[in-house]
């Protein structure tokens, strides 16, 4: 029986070279059409940028969901997971490695843990946040409040955490207990727990926040907000987790976002995206004694989160934002481009905000898809994260250059953009 397997990034010979068209076309007759048709081919990386299957080069400044923090093919990433191959690539969880161990307490001590904080190692954010849930759960109480415009993943525990209807509705029911409070508003949320208090409400097993909602436009939670939630938490026994899926690992210019609040110091927190730079890892940490204990054995488990392969993706990643002081790039970087755009006084455009390299610029009217796509043909990849918005997280790396780059094409565009703004 003939086994027709290509290793190959391309078609047989005879079916000619791989393009656009032709693999876009194989993708729509192989791939579930869970993504719609792609916006691009993309077939090689380095640095900052990205080739298509026709050659054309594209600056990224959306790394993959802020995900490549390091960029594309980085000598240091590359080198650590090719030499880790040829060690050892995976065990299961029966079994410990070094780099998990040594990815674990680094973790650890980036988000400044108390004395009995452990790590749980997962695949994504979707995952670790599952693993959330499930640890908020394990407190006996099954109420647990997020935020409206909250994303925190699409299985069926994280789609709960979830506040977008049009993710929810073609799964319902989910699982019970979420609740999704207005977004800002310190009254909703101690109202919650005052519910609790005189009995017209379940108890509360925990709060799950984003500091920073990336899928709501690059929307930052307030500090006040933060540090609310974080009292009532921890006078009602609940557990504070924040979902830095997005905003950790240096994104926002500093290890974790929290890092930057004063005073806040969640009980867990979970991440994913940035922490293997491109490679699939996920973690969540309990910053406490009381929360490391919450899953015990047979609690929960994973096949491949924390492997060899990924821990050594994740030290690398750590490794070289420490040496190459990326956290002060990211900030000093995403204040510049932020300023830049805001100084430029374009036509259409509201305001650039964000945090570190964690950017929305805003319109005036929603014109953030046809922005995008113009702003791919001319060479520069973003995301319509909402109607009105696009948002940028691109590596770590970025330099001042190629901002200024994108801030001069991004201005061409406005500028010649037609549209009735909405105010």
């Amino acid at each position: 029986m003939r086994n027709d397997i290509s290793y190959s990034d391309s078609p047989s010979p005879a079916s000619g070279p791989a393009t656009q068209a032709s693999v876009t076309a194989r993708y729509s007759n192989s791939i579930m059409n869970t993504f719609g048709t792609p916006q691009r081919v993309l077939v090689r990386g380095e640095g900052c940028f990205v080739w298509d299957a026709d050659g054309n080069r594209y600056l990224d400044l959306l790394a993959g969901i802020a995900v490549n923090a390091l960029g594309h093919a980085h000598p240091t990433w590359t080198s650590a997971i090719a030499a880790q191959l040829g060690t050892l690539g995976h065990v299961s969880n029966f079994f410990a490695t070094t780099p998990q161990v040594a990815l674990a307490e680094s973790l650890l001590r980036l988000a400044v843990a108390e004395e009995g904080g452990r790590v749980f190692f997962t695949n994504s954010g979707t995952e670790s946040n599952e693993a959330a849930f499930k640890m908020a759960r394990r407190t006996g109480r099954t109420r647990v409040l997020a935020l409206e415009g909250g994303f925190h993943g699409r299985t069926m525990g994280a789609l709960a955490l979830t506040a977008k209807q049009a993710y929810r509705e073609p799964f319902e029911p989910l699982p019970g207990g979420v609740e999704h409070l207005p977004f800002n508003d310190e009254d909703a949320l101690v109202a919650a727990f005052e519910a609790a208090i005189a009995g017209e409400a379940e108890p509360i097993a925990a709060v799950m926040i984003e500091p920073v909602q990336g899928e709501a436009g690059v929307r930052e939670v307030t500090r006040n907000y933060l540090l609310t939630a974080q009292r009532k938490c921890a006078e009602h026994g609940a557990l504070f987790i924040l979902d830095e899926v997005q905003t950790g690992i240096g994104r926002t210019g500093s290890w974790f976002n929290y890092l930057q609040r004063p005073g806040i110091k969640p009980d867990v927190v979970t991440l994913a995206k940035g922490l293997g730079a491109g490679f699939p890892l996920g973690a969540v940490i309990a910053l406490n004694e009381r929360a490391a204990n919450l899953l015990q054995p047979g609690n929960h488990g994973t096949t491949f989160g924390g492997n060899p392969i990924a821990a050594v993706a994740a030290l690398a990643t750590l490794h070289t934002i420490e040496r190459d002081h990326l956290l002060l790039n990211a900030e000093r970087i995403g204040a510049h481009l932020r300023n830049r755009v805001n100084s430029a006084n374009l036509p259409h455009v509201d305001i650039a905000t964000g945090v570190g390299l964690l950017i929305a610029i805003r319109f005036t009217a929603p014109i953030a898809a046809e922005v995008q796509s113009t702003l791919l043909e001319a060479g520069f990849i973003t995301n319509a994260v909402t109607p009105q918005a696009i948002r940028l997280a691109p590596p770590l790396i970025l330099t001042t250059t190629q901002a200024d780059t994108f801030v001069e094409a991004f201005s061409h565009v406005m500028s010649t953009l037609k549209v009735e703004d909405s105010e």
